[in-house]
C-alpha cells in the first residue's frame, strides 16, 4: 500500500478527507508524525551525539531545519512526485552516514572529513521531500493549502523540539559515565546497522511496488 509510510488510519481518514484551512489538525498531525518517524529521530541522534555545546545543537538542528521545511513546502506546492521508497532509502542512508561519520570513517578511510554542516543540510533537503512525498499521497484539498502545510511544518519542528529536549536529557544523564565514551563506537555502530535495515526494508518495497 503507498499509504504504509508511517501514516495512520484515522490520520489518513482526516487527510482524504479534509477540505480547506485546518491549521490547528495540520499542526498536531505534523508534530506526531515527526514524535514517530524513528528514522528522522535517529538521524538526529547521530547529529547531536557528539555535540555538547548548546549553540552547536541549535545551529546543526537549524540547518537540518532549513533544509527540510524548504522541500516540504516546494515539494507540495510544486507537486514534486517523487517514489517514497526512494526518498526513504536516502533517508536511512542519512542515518548509516551519521553514524559513520560519527566513527570517524570517512577520516580513517578516505583520509578527509566532509562538510559535516553542509551534509546535515543536504540530508535535511532529502527529509523534507520524504515528509512532502508522504503528504502528496493523499491528494487533499488545494483550498488553504499553503496554510495547513504551514501548519504541518510548525508542528514537525515542536515534534522535533520535544523529542530532541528528551533524547538530549537521556543524554546528558548518560553522558555522566564514562561508558558514555567507551560505549560510543558500539552506539553509533548500531546506529548504522539501524540503517541499513531500513535501507532494506525501503528497498524491498520499492522492488515489490
Amino acid at each position: 500500500m503507498a499509504y504504509a509510510h508511517g501514516v495512520d488510519d484515522e490520520t489518513q481518514a482526516f487527510l482524504l478527507g479534509n477540505k480547506g484551512v485546518a491549521f490547528g489538525p495540520f499542526l498536531y498531525i505534523g508534530a506526531k508524525h515527526m514524535l514517530t518517524g524513528y528514522d528522522h529521530l535517529l538521524f538526529l541522534v547521530g547529529v547531536i551525539f557528539f555535540l555538547y555545546r548548546t549553540r552547536e545543537i541549535i545551529m546543526y538542528i537549524s540547518f537540518f531545519t532549513i533544509g527540510h521545511s524548504l522541500t516540504l513546502l516546494f515539494g507540495v506546492m510544486a507537486d514534486i512526485n517523487v517514489n517514497a521508497y526512494l526518498i526513504d532509502a536516502i533517508i536511512a542512508l542519512s542515518i548509516v552516514y551519521k553514524g559513520f561519520d560519527n566513527l570517524d570513517g570517512f577520516k580513517k578511510f578516505f583520509g578527509k572529513q566532509p562538510n559535516t554542516k553542509l551534509a546535515v543540510l543536504i540530508f535535511g533537503l532529502f527529509h523534507g521531500f520524504g515528509l512532502a512525498t508522504k503528504l502528496q499521497e493523499f491528494k487533499f484539498d488545494k483550498e488553504g493549502l499553503f496554510t495547513n502545510l504551514l501548519g504541518f511544518n510548525l508542528g514537525v519542528e515542536i515534534g522535533q523540539f520535544l523529542a530532541l529536549g528528551f533524547v538530549l536529557i537521556l543524554l546528558g544523564i548518560w553522558r555522566r559515565y564514562n561508558s558514555y565514551i567507551k560505549f560510543s563506537n558500539i552506539t553509533n555502530t548500531l546506529l548504522m546497522a539501524a540503517g541499513f535495515v531500513l535501507l532494506g526494508y525501503q528497498l524491498i518495497g520499492y522492488f515489490n511496488s
